[in-house]
């Protein structure tokens, strides 16, 4: 049992507060977005931190579950909190979740285009970005589209 289902345990639906980790990864100006089967919206690959990870160890691993791809560097892109990072799920399970947010160009593997929580992904140019983004990762994911650059 992870950390997360552990303290649903403890906390049923109160809001939980948690760290996510994620990856903005690009390839020829293009941004990798996964289209989630649980909220039918598009957002870059990433999750939960368990105890004991560095934000680095989360990123990659959580890329690597949901892409098959292994990043190889990273770079901090941002660090985001707020009103944003508020979420009620399907069902009723309530999160605040800070966020650490990654940028990299250096991976290698084979792309998953499916799987447990993945529709497909798929490249897309800055300026081509899907409408329906991820409401708690939109500001990250537009910076990107508007030129800002990691740390």
């Amino acid at each position: 049992m992870n950390y997360i289902q552990t303290m649903r345990q403890l906390i049923g639906n109160e809001t939980l507060l948690t760290i996510g980790c994620g990856v903005i990864l690009v390839e020829n100006e293009k941004i990798l977005l996964q289209h989630r089967t649980d909220e039918d919206n598009w957002c870059i690959p990433g999750g939960m931190m368990e105890l004991g990870e560095t934000f680095e160890e989360t990123a990659i691993r959580e890329t690597l579950e949901e892409t098959g791809l292994t990043v190889k560097e990273l770079n901090l892109f941002g660090l985001y909190s707020g009103e944003s990072c508020f979420v009620t799920y399907p069902n009723g399970d309530q999160a605040y979740s800070v966020q650490i947010i990654f940028q990299s160009a250096h991976y290698e593997g084979n792309l998953i285009h499916t799987g447990v929580e993945t529709k497909e992904h798929q490249f897309f140019h800055r300026h081509e970005l899907p409408q329906n983004l991820n409401p708690r990762q939109e500001q990250f994911i537009r910076e990107w589209a508007n030129g800002k650059t990691s740390k």
